[in-house]
């Protein structure tokens, strides 16, 4: 098992597909969006265009993590990122983050993207254990986490000062055997892989 192969994933309403020095720019665009920033933690200073083209251009060559760009299958924009990185091969265990811009949410592109990358990462990498953590003020990314099979395992408290307030991030997982289980739920997607 490793990272270097880097997969084409397709569901019914997306494409996940590598990155590739094109997409810096409508990347660095999907980055300034608010609730990007707010949802991420991210910074509401723009990344230099130099600093994107060499990150996104450099994705498909990381062994160690995966870097998928979020499309839509019919237009073929790119509205957001998957990833699974913080790799642990002893433990089979990884960090899942992702994130969409605003002509991403609220057509289950985000649930698709999630459920196609975390499937990958059992049935495809041997992963163990997926974990994450999202902001607990986050409601409809925990929502769509869980509906994916993600448990929450804990609560850091007060991990962070935002604009004044202390906030609050969940700790959430799935195991392999978890993911087995979900994987046969009538929402599952069905996903078709090619290697890249």
């Amino acid at each position: 098992m490793d990272f270097s192969v880097k997969p084409v994933l397709t569901g019914p309403l997306t494409v996940l597909r590598p990155f590739t020095e094109a997409d810096a720019e409508v990347m660095g665009a999907l980055m300034e969006d608010p609730e990007v920033i707010r949802f991420t933690g991210g910074s509401p200073e723009p990344l230099s265009p130099e600093f994107l083209r060499s990150w996104y251009g450099s994705r498909s060559a990381q062994a160690d993590r995966l870097d998928l760009a979020v499309t839509d299958r019919f237009s073929g924009e790119v509205v957001g990122e998957v990833v699974l990185n913080t790799w642990d091969p002893d433990a089979r265990s990884c960090v899942f983050r992702t994130f969409l811009g605003p002509r991403g949410r609220g057509r289950g592109l985000g649930t698709e993207a999630t459920r196609l990358i975390v499937g990958h990462g059992f049935d495809q990498l041997g992963l163990h254990r997926i974990e994450l953590a999202a902001y607990a003020f986050n409601p409809r990314a925990l929502r769509v986490y869980e509906k994916v099979g993600f448990v929450r395992e804990g609560l850091q408290r007060e991990i962070e000062l935002r604009d004044g307030a202390w906030v609050d991030e969940v700790v959430m997982a799935v195991l392999e055997d978890e993911w087995a289980v979900h994987r046969g739920h009538p929402a599952a997607v069905e996903v078709t892989a090619t290697a890249r």
